[in-house]
Parts: C-alpha cells; structure tokens; sequence
C-alpha cells in the first residue's frame, strides 16, 4: 500500500522554497528517497518517499510547476512542511532537471503532458543551467 499525497500549493521565503502537506497523515516518517518520477496522466511530477512500513508519493500539481521552475533556478532543492516537521527533498532538482529535459520532445509521455511541461519549463529548457 502507497501514501499518494497530493501538492498544490507552496511559498517562497527568499532561497527557501516550502511546499505544505495540509492533510493530517498517518505517519510521522517520511525519508526522502532522492529519486522523481511522472505521472503523465494525472500530470504530476511525484517525488517518492519512504514511510514506516510503506512507500509514498508526492505529486507535484501544475499549479506548484512555477516554484519547481523557481527551485531549479536557485539551485535549491525544496522542503516539505507536515505534522510539524520540516524535510529537505534531497536530490530533488537533480532529478526534476533531468526528467524535464528527458520529456521536452518526447511524446511517450502523452502530448499533453509533455506540452505541458515544455511550455511550464520553456526558461529552462532555453537555458544553460
């Protein structure tokens, strides 16, 4: 059994990008695995976390997709904030920027996903971070 959670919302405090998890959850431990998946068909970008005795998902929404552009920029792997703890997504831009640049062209992702990202992450995939 997986925890899928769901993000759709973030701040910015200078370098620090904090993404909330609003929902009450079940464990109090989530490692950071360092590792980034898609999925194409809920157009989310899932960055995947160890639990006590289970995995769990966290699925980056579109409406988050500019502070993820913003974390690549600041060379800033970003924190989640839940059942007040604080957690460091460690390998998290290393692994977006690769997935990205995988995807810009590639439609075995399905064309709206990877329309999507090209043009949500067209300032990257322009540049030469």
């Amino acid at each position: 059994m997986r925890t899928e959670i769901h993000i759709n919302s973030g701040t910015q405090n200078g370098p620090v990008i904090t993404f909330p998890i609003l929902e009450k959850l079940k464990t109090q431990t989530l490692i950071p695995s360092g590792k980034m998946i898609t999925d194409s068909e809920k157009m989310t970008f899932v960055y995947l976390v160890d639990e006590e005795e289970q995995y769990g998902q966290l699925h980056f929404e579109q409406a988050v997709w500019p502070l993820l552009v913003e974390s690549i920029k600041l060379h800033k792997d970003p924190v989640i904030t839940y059942n007040e703890n604080t957690i460091l997504l460690n390998g998290f831009i290393e692994e977006l920027t690769m997935l990205i640049y995988n995807i810009e062209g590639n439609n075995n992702y399905g064309e709206a996903f990877s329309s999507a990202v090209e043009s949500a992450f067209e300032e990257i995939l322009k540049s030469t971070i």
